[in-house]
């Protein structure tokens, strides 16, 4: 694979590397509306698609940081952006072009005063992995073998200067607009500064791994305080392959149900035991072991989940609250989904968009055990967000709507839920962390 000599790290630097891509969608358009002329709109905008999602990708790719995390976030969003874009940013999860070897060592003396081979009694300086804030190379130590994440530099100097760049992007993406906006924006920002702080995610692992190793049929690996820095983790080797291509290569049902039941074991009791949950579910962050165990990678995306806002959340997965209009009217004013000084027309507009929403999105939670393979229960919530998110109403009225922790919450919810969905998993005991 190619290897990245240089990142670009000044802030004008940066934005000229997105004006440029901003220049070469300009021309992307520009062909599409000749296309379109001497064949269908249809063909003419999968095309387009196709080479706008490859421009902004070989962009943010070379970025890498937040600019580069956004691209991952987004490739989460199966159900807004076409489909060329999330195949295209899906790359970002665990395959991008990775540093080259002098720039890696580099990097590592300028965190430790001395380079790899100093430390370790081997080290791979080609990356195994490269994704969005670090990559990672393979090593060995007294024995053990170990993967070494490497911050690409620049990367936390830079976020500041990047959100505000990609900042049209990225409320566009949480549908975060007008008045408030910077309320939800800040919580985005906060989390993507969090995670380069390699010393906090350290904490946060070892924190996780010590309450969840007990879920059955679930690996962590162990993490090295003293051989990381804030820009370097070093962890056990986990050896097992994405949980991607393992739900297109799978064809045993008994597998998958594991899996599954271990996942969603996994969320539901950080959840609801610790309140506090690793807020980035995308497939890279997972691997599949030989034997068929989940192995959960890269606590760096935290959310703390204060009672206030567990409580309100929470009740209103259940039937009673749900069928109930007065309880369910004060819990969306309870979660800022309501304002006391709402028109009739606001009331009227979110108490049913959010009514329809959370009566499918909450039905698991009322089963015993679940079918996570079923397409219609994600195609009933795909077309009732669709309905609303492209209803005319919801741009004219103030849509900002909620408490900022429903954005990493819901980012939680819906990326389980898809990873559920990939995996096919069946007759999942919903309730099952309780007993663990």
């Amino acid at each position: 694979m190619k290897t990245i000599k240089k990142i670009p790290v000044s802030k004008i630097q940066r934005a000229s590397k997105l004006v440029q891509t901003g220049a070469k969608v300009g021309v992307n358009y520009l062909k599409y509306y000749g296309d379109k002329i001497v064949n269908s709109e249809v063909e003419a905008k999968e095309r387009l698609d196709e080479s706008n999602a490859t421009d902004i990708y070989d962009s943010l790719k070379d970025l890498k940081g937040s600019a580069l995390k956004l691209a991952q976030m987004l490739s989460m969003e199966k159900n807004i952006l076409p489909q060329a874009y999330v195949e295209k940013f899906s790359l970002s999860q665990f395959s991008v072009p990775p540093l080259s070897a002098p720039l890696v060592m580099n990097t590592f003396k300028k965190s430790f005063g001395k380079f790899p081979n100093e430390i370790f009694d081997a080290f791979n300086s080609e990356a195994i992995n490269a994704a969005s804030i670090g990559q990672v190379h393979k090593a060995s130590k007294d024995g053990k073998q170990l993967a070494v994440k490497i911050q690409y530099p620049g990367v936390a100097d830079s976020i500041l200067s990047d959100l505000a760049m990609v900042k049209p992007i990225a409320m566009k993406m949480f549908n975060i607009k007008g008045e408030h906006s910077d309320v939800y924006f800040k919580e985005v920002e906060g989390k993507l500064l969090e995670e380069t702080n390699y010393l906090l995610e350290i904490e946060q692992s070892q924190e996780v791994v010590k309450a969840c190793e007990h879920i059955p049929n679930i690996q962590f690996p162990k993490y090295y305080a003293d051989w990381s820095s804030r820009q370097i983790i070093t962890m056990d080797w986990m050896e097992g392959i994405h949980l991607s291509e393992f739900t297109k290569i799978n064809s045993n049902q008994e597998i998958a149900n594991t899996l599954g039941q271990a996942l969603w074991d996994f969320y539901l009791f950080q959840i609801h035991k610790l309140k506090k949950v690793h807020a980035d579910p995308h497939p890279g962050n997972f691997l599949v072991s030989k034997d068929g165990q989940l192995i959960a990678l890269d606590f760096g995306c935290m959310k703390i989940i204060p009672d206030d806002f567990y409580t309100p959340y929470f009740e209103l997965f259940n039937i009673e609250v749900l069928e109930n209009s007065e309880l369910f009217h004060n819990k969306l004013l309870e979660l800022e989904i309501l304002r006391e000084d709402d028109r009739e027309e606001e009331i009227v507009f979110f108490t049913n968009m959010f009514h329809d929403v959370l009566s499918f999105f909450t039905q698991p939670f009322r089963e015993e055990t679940f079918n996570f393979s079923d397409p219609d229960f994600f195609d009933k919530i795909v077309a009732i967000g669709e309905r609303y998110f492209k209803d005319t109403r919801s741009n004219k009225m103030n849509a900002n709507r909620g408490s900022r922790h429903f954005i990493y919450m819901n980012r939680t919810f819906f990326g389980l839920f898809n990873l559920m969905f990939d995996l096919k998993a069946k007759n999942i005991k919903i309730n099952n962390f309780k007993s663990l």
